[in-house]
């Protein structure tokens, strides 16, 4: 329904020679016998973002495939079919009732089992604390799970517990109704002290792993972020930003465009000094501030939403996180002190 903001693991490579005896096939519908933990529309997005190559170069959905061509394909990773575990991770829930829940999830958190983090996500937390829980709209194993935010990124996420729940809270997803702020601290001062970041998102064609712009709208969708600048600490920034829509690493890579990096942020190259001096004292200065936040300081603040039952509109907000906290402090006693 939407394209959500997610770390989202990548599936393993495939390199498959078509057989001497294939007949002529679309790719799309070729892939779909090949590849059967992979959606149509997956596997049709993924061709989109120019995942799928053949004898090395990117193709549309209705290429042809032909006896002997090699495909090679890099998708994000299919659901696991395996039962979830349930295991007894605390809960910071901020609010709850019969449709829904809303959590504040801490940075380090997964929020659900895929490639390399099976166990220990916020997933197996709610199928421990909570039955019933209802199953991702495509069937995908993901219980309650209505929107994602990155493993490193702290704060706020609607959860819901009832199908009519689900439903509604994912159609004002897609509606782009959805109020959600996010706080980020940034490398640097922004040109503007408000303003709006448009360009298309999707992976990167140079490097899988991470998301790219994509400015004339050739690849991945359309992104649209609101930002504000809340505070400005001379070599930093603390910045808010308003989502319209959710894709995948959309404040990291859309701030990163205008030469605001985020503040230790590896993925993006800010876990480097960026704005400042080349003094060993500065340097060290900074190492500092990188071990106080030892990740990408992005917190989900606000959540405003329609309640899918009482048609009541509720907003939630929670605190910096105390390393965002104590970083900002720091920034700004360097500063006052220069």
């Amino acid at each position: 329904m939407q394209e959500l903001e997610e770390d989202e693991a990548l599936y393993v490579h495939h390199n498959i020679t078509v057989d001497k005896g294939q007949n002529i096939l679309r790719i799309d519908k070729y892939l779909m016998l090949k590849l059967q933990n992979a959606s149509r529309v997956k596997i049709q997005e993924g061709i989109d973002e120019g995942a799928v190559k053949v004898n090395g170069a990117v193709v549309k959905a209705s290429y042809k495939i032909k006896p002997l061509d090699v495909i090679t394909v890099e998708l994000t990773e299919p659901p696991r079919d395996n039962e979830i575990i349930p295991q007894d991770i605390p809960l910071d829930i901020v609010y709850e009732d019969d449709e829904l829940l809303v959590v504040n999830k801490p940075a380090g958190m997964v929020v659900h089992p895929a490639h390399g983090n099976w166990e220990g996500t916020l997933v197996n937390a709610l199928v421990y604390h909570f039955q019933n829980l209802p199953t991702h709209r495509n069937g995908e194993i993901r219980p309650g799970l209505v929107h994602r935010i990155d493993k490193d990124t702290s704060g706020l996420l609607v959860i819901a517990k009832t199908e009519q729940a689900m439903t509604h809270l994912a159609k004002q997803f897609f509606d782009h109704s959805i109020e959600r702020t996010y706080n980020a601290l940034v490398w640097g001062e922004p040109k503007n002290d408000e303003g709006t970041i448009e360009g298309h998102i999707g992976r990167s064609l140079k490097d899988r792993k991470i998301m790219a712009i994509f400015p004339d709208g050739s690849q991945g969708k359309d992104a649209v972020t609101h930002y504000k600048v809340l505070k400005k600490i001379r070599y930093v920034s603390l910045v808010q930003c308003n989502l319209e829509t959710g894709r995948t690493h959309q404040i990291r890579v859309h701030l990163k465009s205008i030469g605001n990096t985020l503040f230790n942020d590896e993925t993006y190259g800010g876990n480097k000094v960026l704005r400042g001096t080349v003094f060993t004292k500065y340097e060290q200065f900074v190492a500092n501030c990188f071990k106080l936040c030892p990740r990408q300081a992005l917190h989900a603040k606000s959540l405003g939403f329609i309640h899918p039952k009482t048609g009541e509109f509720m907003h939630f907000e929670t605190e910096l996180p105390e390393e965002m906290k104590s970083v900002i402090a720091k920034w700004e006693g360097y500063v006052n002190n220069e």
